[in-house]
């Protein structure tokens, strides 16, 4: 069924003081050495910046990786051995080199995170210059897994899968909607000019050219200084069917906005991950995000049949206690993301390593193949030994989404005028179909 917008005030609400707790908690367990005598814990390192702008969504990844800990331990952990996670907030990249060294000396031979790609690129360095495995939670930029680290390791989808994907479904999907073949339709790519957009970028604008669809234009944007009447004039210009834009949370919304106040229409508009991605935009935008499509990883309450018995198992679990954590709602993106990195470390190879060291569990980490549909959130595990993606998960899902008007309520109280977002494609994630009614987009 369609799933509902996310709310991250409801997040805020309810689980703010089980995410403090947690916290503090692994900030307190941090303070006594790992020891490497059987039945003694296993420290993992968990960095995140769960302070600032990025903290409530990064909140989110954490507390995923945090039940995912919590159900390995409740199974009897690792051979016997509990898992705690040493937890520290960072939001300064510079603090990166500091922060992992503290990690180490503390007896953690992994580090977790980052949520954001700029933190994931100092965290990942840090680590793998001190010799320990980095394991990304959340981070989708390209160069996190392009730089031949062979103790770095993302389970999650890249830039690059999320920017093809939004070609693919661009070429396949929309094109016949719009009455379009693939050498006819038009493609505008849009841009922030950072690391994170330009991966996504750069994806999509490979994806074109392999499907045949026309590149109408490439317009690059300032990130830190956006300039939207240019960006408009240029987009009008291209004369797309279709946008794919690259962006933030803050420049993702302010582009629509821009969309609508300059009153340019378009087929279709695809946001390749962050700001069409996360409940905020529903909620800021209202009915200006209905009909907008994103392309992004899976969020909860995708279709449970792109899971194996094993992994619907799993998920039902985790979102048991997720909804326990928030008092209620499915698993955020974030929150899933986070927990199936953390799962696949902890169970998949963890369980598997001939030992606790950096070297034996980057070894256990090739040597793991899962079919896709084993991880809870419909991905399977199988990771590159191609040095310009050595250690990118090539089985990681990628799904889009689509914001269609409100569900109906079942009583008038609990009528909402917030858009819902539906996963719509590929099919064995679809929660329901596209409405076609807003394609050409209608505003």
């Amino acid at each position: 069924m369609p799933r509902s917008s996310r709310s991250p005030g409801a997040f805020r609400g309810a689980a703010a003081a089980s995410l403090l707790a947690l916290f503090v908690s692994g900030c307190t367990a941090a303070a006594t050495p790992a020891s490497s005598a059987p039945g003694a814990p296993i420290r993992v390192g968990v960095v995140l910046p769960l302070s600032g702008m990025p903290a409530e969504l990064a909140g989110q990844e954490r507390l995923g990786i945090q039940l995912a800990a919590d159900l390995v331990n409740a199974d009897g952990g690792i051979h016997g051995r509990q898992l705690v996670l040493d937890v520290r907030d960072l939001s300064d990249s510079t603090q990166a080199t500091a922060v992992v060294a503290r990690l180490k000396a503390e007896g953690a031979p992994v580090v977790v995170g980052s949520y954001a790609s700029d933190l994931s690129m100092a965290v990942s360095s840090a680590a793998a210059s001190a010799g320990l495995v980095y394991w990304e939670s959340g981070a989708v930029a390209d160069q996190l897994t392009g730089r031949r680290l062979p103790l770095v390791f993302r389970v999650g989808a890249d830039g690059a899968r999320l920017g093809a994907n939004s070609a693919t479904f661009a070429s396949t999907v929309l094109a016949p909607m719009l009455g379009k073949t693939a050498a006819t339709l038009r493609v505008t790519v849009v841009a922030a000019t950072d690391d994170y957009a330009r991966s996504v970028a750069d994806a999509a604008q490979a994806g074109i050219a392999a499907s045949g669809d026309v590149l109408a234009s490439r317009i690059d944007y300032s990130l830190s200084v956006p300039d939207w009447p240019s960006v408009m004039t240029k987009l009008v210009a291209s004369q797309p069917d279709v946008v794919i834009l690259a962006a933030h949370i803050p420049d993702g919304e302010a582009f629509r906005r821009a969309m609508i106040a300059a009153n340019v229409h378009v087929g279709a508009l695809i946001g390749s991950t962050m700001a069409q991605c996360v409940g905020d935009f529903g909620e800021e935008l209202g009915a200006d995000a209905i009909g907008v499509f994103a392309s992004d990883r899976p969020t909860g309450g995708f279709n449970p049949a792109a899971l194996d018995p094993a992994a619907r198992t799993l998920y039902d679990r985790f979102a048991a206690e997720w909804t326990k954590a928030n008092g209620s709602g499915q698993p955020s993106e974030e929150g899933l993301a986070g927990f199936t990195a953390a799962w696949a470390l902890f169970h998949d190879v963890l369980g598997n390593a001939s030992a606790l060291d950096p070297g034996s569990i980057a070894a256990a980490a090739h040597a793991v193949d899962l079919p896709a549909g084993s991880l809870p959130n419909g991905s399977g595990l199988r990771f590159s030994s191609d040095p310009a993606r050595l250690g990118q998960n090539e089985l990681a899902a990628a799904v889009v989404w689509q914001w269609q008007p409100p569900a109906p309520a079942a009583t008038a109280s609990a009528a909402t005028t917030t858009p819902q977002s539906v996963t719509v494609w590929p099919n064995q994630f679809a929660s329901g179909p596209i409405d076609r009614s807003l394609v050409p987009l209608p505003r």
